[in-house]
């Protein structure tokens, strides 16, 4: 049970954006978003991933991509105009987001980055984020979120 709220809720909270909660057991040994999306009851394309990387032109880089898939770091480099991008290592993750794997939030991260969604959001009225700690997804709307964020939408994945 989540018993307070998480950054990510606490600023969704003052920017007026409804979410609903959906907890579900974190299991360490499987921390996919296929996993956690047959525990909350939606289907893996609704339950987004938050994936943070490094390009060689811009720096770091945030991505939300459905959980059932890959991203595709050419089609990522083009689209955020970097030659080559490397996924950020597991190790760096807390100190650069303030979020642990598994639990990143594209929502309240220490730092703004650029934030880019694959356009499979747009096609649900809702989907799921991280809310920032392990156990919780937030089901809110895409088209709430997207600007909120000031994620671009493209496609990246494979």
């Amino acid at each position: 049970m989540i018993k307070t709220k998480t950054n990510a809720m606490r600023i969704l909270d003052s920017a007026k954006i409804k979410y609903e909660i959906k907890e579900y057991i974190p299991d360490e040994n499987d921390l996919t978003g296929t996993h956690i999306a047959e525990q909350i009851g939606l289907s893996s394309d609704m339950v987004f991933k938050t994936l943070v990387a490094n390009g060689d032109k811009t720096g770091n880089i945030v991505f939300c991509i459905p959980s059932c898939c890959e991203i595709d770091l050419k089609k990522a480099a083009v689209v955020t105009g970097n030659k080559k991008i490397e996924m950020v290592h597991v190790k760096d993750l807390l100190s650069l987001t303030g979020y642990v794997r598994g639990a990143c939030s594209p929502v309240g991260m220490k730092k703004k980055f650029p934030t880019f969604i694959d356009k499979s959001a747009e096609h649900f009225d809702k989907i799921t984020v991280s809310g920032g700690v392990k156990g919780a997804q937030l089901l809110l709307s895409p088209a709430e979120l997207i600007p909120f964020i000031d994620a671009v939408v493209c496609e990246v994945t494979k």
